[in-house]
């Protein structure tokens, strides 16, 4: 079947049954018997002005001191620091780096269940990223009290059952 379609596509191209279509829209013949025919349509051409500003580009003059390097390492240090009591954030972060690839530093945070965790980091381009991870304080769970509002009973509506149907016994029948 495949090539039986494919051989009747051959010979309707190779017989010049097919055109490509023309941009825009042409009849070829008159319409409606009228010696007249259909309008040609094209895209009209594009009329506009090329955008410009309508100021002049400042010109900015490099400045006359000499120019820092970023990619000379410096030492540094700095530390911050979070307590507020009320909504029981208490965290913060100490760094201090050398200039010369060694960082040290340390950052601690309260978790939820009380304890303080305090991770003391040191990192250079030898060993890399190592961290000692500490906590202090006792975790402290609030002990488990049911609320007031729980019942026992289910929260979708009781269902009632339909009355019991009471069969009679059926009358003995008549003996003869």
């Amino acid at each position: 079947m495949k090539v039986f379609v494919f051989a009747a596509l051959v010979a309707v191209v190779a017989a010049g049954g097919y055109h490509q279509p023309q941009h825009g829209y042409k009849q070829e013949k008159s319409y409606m018997g009228s010696s007249y025919s259909a309008p040609h349509y094209s895209a009209p051409a594009p009329h506009y002005k090329e955008n410009k500003p309508a100021y002049h580009q400042p010109e900015y003059k490099s400045a006359d001191y000499d120019k820092k390097s970023y990619d000379v390492p410096s030492p540094y240090h700095f530390d911050w620091a979070v307590k507020d009591d009320y909504t029981y954030n208490n965290f913060g972060q100490q760094e201090s780096s050398d200039g010369k690839g060694y960082v040290s530093g340390s950052y601690y945070t309260l978790l939820p269940d009380g304890r303080t965790q305090i991770v003391t980091y040191k990192a250079d381009d030898y060993s890399g990223y190592v961290a000692d991870v500490k906590y202090e304080g006792y975790a402290k769970h609030p002990e488990y009290t049911p609320s007031g509002s729980y019942h026992k009973t289910p929260s979708y509506p009781e269902y009632n059952k339909a009355p019991a149907v009471k069969y009679e016994k059926p009358y003995a029948a008549a003996k003869y």
